[in-house]
């Protein structure tokens, strides 16, 4: 029995759909920000949605790509005051918008000094991931298998001018809702 056969999935997610049966390009949406107020821009819209705030998000790229700018506007744009840390040597920082209400509760994880999966599971962070409020995530995967399904995924890419290629990718319902949200 391995470590995640133990526990219960946190978040149950309808089956996805049969190949073929989705467009591809329904379920994710290919962007170039060419500079940081783009990055910004697109915060905004994401923390416009009501779903948002309910939400898992994966934030995928090498080093340097833009996911903590992204999150650093994200939080911005959802209400957070003060000083946004990247969470590297924490782990996880935790947010609060005790300004609506309900308030809302924010949790930006960076999971790249994991050396082992199992790590998550320590740390406790299944009940965090149990409990309503935004969810962010760098590095997921090395949480391996234990995170649930992201709602969604972006891939940021540096480019030579400075610009940032991005992959938005849909992985549940909530995130489908998202997305089409986003390209409108």
């Amino acid at each position: 029995m391995n470590h995640s056969s133990r526990h219960p999935p946190i978040v149950e997610t309808a089956p996805s759909p049969a190949a073929g049966a989705q467009d591809a390009a329904s379920s994710s949406l290919v962007l170039h920000w060419p500079d940081e107020a783009a990055t910004a821009a697109f915060a905004a819209r994401l923390a416009a949605q009501p779903a948002t705030q309910d939400a898992f998000v994966t934030l995928h790229g090498d080093l340097g790509a833009g996911k903590t700018t992204l999150v650093r506007h994200l939080l911005r744009a959802l209400g957070v005051q003060g000083r946004v840390k990247s969470p590297t040597y924490a782990v996880v920082e935790p947010h609060a918008v005790e300004t609506r209400q309900p308030p809302l509760a924010i949790w930006h994880f960076d999971f790249y000094r994991f050396d082992d999966p199992r790590e998550w599971e320590d740390a406790g962070f299944r009940d965090i991931f149990a409990s309503p409020g935004l969810k962010l995530a760098e590095w997921p995967e090395k949480a391996g298998a234990l995170l649930p399904p992201a709602d969604l995924a972006i891939t940021i890419t540096a480019q030579a001018d400075d610009g940032r290629d991005v992959q938005v990718a849909a992985r549940t319902p909530r995130g489908l809702g998202l997305l089409e949200n986003l390209k409108t």
